[in-house]
């Protein structure tokens, strides 16, 4: 069976939304002045937005698995402030790439290209410089010390569904956290899961990453 056959490109919409989680993280889980009585919990969410925060370069394998447990996998490529890459593997002709003030899904099967600006973006209500985002990120329980669980959503839109990221304590990584997956609950409560692999910090990552061949030009195969 063909990759893409088995892949629902509307997952990827979730994978957008996790992207700007990761590129903007100073908004997207913005810590609150602690309450006395939520001292720990807020402790948590500042390590986990500063473990963000410390990643200068990034690149690792993430495998996206759907709402029908269909898998696909590809590169995640990240350099702040804000440029990332998601390159799915070879049968699934997409491409996504963020910079900084947007993100671009190109489909080479069709020819189409979709720009998401940060502040109409399916997380737009978390990214948005002028608004409190303080409250939309919140730790959830977990069952180790060692994992951080960091709920991002806005109540008040909930058609904007609901991202969770997992942190995992990993001394090598930056801020000693580090991103291993996120879940995505679109309003429909369809899942889509990420998780990544193989985590490279500090590598070499030119401009040219982060740039895109246009198939409205022509319709070749992103080399």
């Amino acid at each position: 069976m063909n990759t893409i056959s088995a892949f629902s490109k509307s997952a990827i919409r979730p994978v957008i939304a996790g992207a700007l989680a990761l590129v903007v993280p100073s908004l997207a889980l913005a810590p609150t002045m602690p309450a006395p009585a939520a001292a720990a919990t807020d402790a948590r969410l500042d390590q986990a937005v500063a473990a963000l925060r410390a990643i200068s370069t990034l690149r690792a394998n993430f495998t996206q698995t759907d709402r029908n447990g269909q898998r696909v996998k590809g590169v995640l490529s990240l350099k702040q402030p804000g440029k990332i890459r998601f390159e799915y593997e070879k049968g699934v002709n997409l491409l996504i790439v963020g910079n900084g003030s947007s993100l671009t899904m190109i489909d080479y099967d069709v020819a189409q290209v979709q720009r998401w600006p940060i502040k109409n973006s399916p997380l737009g209500a978390l990214l948005d410089p002028k608004r409190d985002v303080a409250q939309f990120g919140k730790v959830q329980p977990t069952s180790s010390p060692d994992v951080i669980s960091v709920e991002v959503k806005d109540p008040n839109k909930p058609e904007y569904g609901v991202i969770t990221l997992i942190f995992m304590k990993k001394a090598g990584a930056p801020g000693g956290m580090e991103l291993v997956s996120w879940v995505a609950l679109d309003s429909q409560n369809q899942r889509t899961t990420v998780r990544l692999s193989d985590h490279r910090y500090g590598v070499a990552l030119p401009d040219s990453t982060f740039k895109w061949r246009d198939p409205r030009v022509t319709t070749r195969r992103p080399g």
